[in-house]
């Protein structure tokens, strides 16, 4: 059945992704971005754009009326910047969200889907990560990000607005723009491989990430979109399952390395993706080595 989506950060790297996918399945796609990580060139042709900040609610709820399902992606999600500047970051990922989900409920839109973080899990020792584990988060963001979750499931349980939150680990794939916020590992390494510089390693390298490719998190945005057995704030992992050090992503990348201070982060992260399966018969398909070889064709390494 053809709906119609409306994706607030959709001309992001993930935005575009999920753009890209809901517009070949045959649904009809609203952009909302207001281009501080995000492209307009990203963007599909025919598909509109409003640029737009989504803590303007009478505005964003003008855009929602007669849209079936939002996305929610739009946030300012870089843990240091949130450390640095945890007044602008809340605005944005905790006022946002509430703007958000009020313009939904006055709208009358069926489902939102939001994009929580595995930053909200903070530093557990335990292995893989699950969704009943108390959240630890140890940044603003993911305080925020934990937050937003809290936020979707009160709207269900009081307004009985359909929500989900997808808790996402490291994202990479196609589009991914090495200035950007998903940028991460990945991004900067591809970046200091292709202008000849060796790829900056914080601490020893021996940091583990649940690196999941675009494609398949998109897949789980669409399946908690459409699926009439969620709905009722559940909180899900959408991670590979699988953790690797980031001196692995560096020899699988290829090139010199330095290594450099450390900084504050989790030390592992690797998603129980028991839940989702469960609930919405996901499971990833890409590994990392697959994923990495094509972005280095992308960023002409090979």
């Amino acid at each position: 059945m053809r709906k119609t989506y409306l994706i607030t950060g959709g001309a992001g790297f993930i935005g575009t992704n999920l753009t890209e996918r809901l517009v070949q399945d045959g649904h009809a796609v609203i952009i909302v971005d207001d281009l501080s990580n995000g492209k307009a060139e990203r963007v599909p042709e025919g598909v509109p754009l409003y640029r737009l900040d989504i803590c303007k609610t009478e505005p964003l709820t003008a855009l929602m009326r007669g849209v079936d399902v939002v996305v929610h992606l739009a946030a300012l999600p870089r843990v240091q910047f949130s450390i640095e500047h945890p007044v602008e970051a809340q605005r944005v990922n905790v006022d946002g969200t509430l703007s958000v989900l009020e313009s939904a409920r006055v709208a009358g839109v069926k489902r939102v889907v939001y994009a929580a973080s595995s930053s909200a899990y903070g530093d557990h020792t335990e292995m893989p990560l699950k969704e009943t584990f108390t959240p630890q988060p140890k940044s603003p963001y993911g305080l925020h990000k934990y937050y937003g979750e809290v936020m979707m499931k009160l709207w269900h349980d009081i307004h009985k607005l359909e929500t989900v939150s997808l808790r996402f680990f490291n994202v990479y794939g196609p589009h991914l723009d090495p200035e950007g916020a998903y940028a991460l590992v990945i991004g900067k390494f591809l970046k200091q491989r292709m202008e000849g510089k060796p790829m900056t390693i914080t601490g020893d390298g021996l940091q583990t990430r649940d690196f999941t490719h675009v494609f398949d998190t998109v897949d789980a945005i669409v399946r908690a979109t459409q699926n009439e057995k969620v709905g009722h704030g559940e909180v899900m992992n959408v991670g590979a399952g699988r953790n690797i050090t980031v001196n692995e992503i560096a020899r699988i990348i290829g090139g010199p390395v330095e290594y450099i201070a450390p900084r504050i982060e989790p030390k592992h992260t690797r998603a129980d993706n028991t839940y989702i399966n469960l609930m919405l018969g996901w499971q990833p398909t890409i590994r990392i080595e697959d994923g990495i070889t094509e972005l280095k064709k992308q960023f002409k390494l090979v």
